[in-house]
């Protein structure tokens, strides 16, 4: 599955989603858009987004794109605790549909 990870996750966490080709926003040159730009552009390349920004699930319609979205919803944006929830997201991720917001709690 390809994902992508959102600018405000560590680039670091990519490392840990394994069995996945996984890119973050800046390596794709997309650091800086609006969320609604970022979704549309990541549409047809990637399967999946991962964020931890808890309000576009709210702000963005997610039925608007062919793509999962993933909400890591960790204690802090901090390496440490966005880890804890990666074997969730192991999980998680061959099942996500698209057009979907799913929620990763710990």
């Amino acid at each position: 599955m390809k994902v992508l990870l959102d600018e405000c996750i560590d680039r670091r966490l990519a490392k840990e989603i394994i069995g996945h080709d996984v890119r973050t926003v800046p390596q794709v040159g997309w650091a800086g858009l609006t969320n609604g730009e970022l979704l549309s552009r990541a549409v047809g390349r990637f399967d999946a987004f991962v964020t931890l920004d808890r309000n576009l699930s709210f702000q963005q319609n997610a039925k608007r794109y062919e793509l999962a979205i993933l909400v890591l919803a960790a204690r802090s944006n901090r390496l440490e605790d966005v880890r804890l929830l990666v074997p969730r997201l192991l999980r998680a991720l061959p099942t996500a549909k698209p057009g979907v917001a799913t929620w990763i709690e710990g």
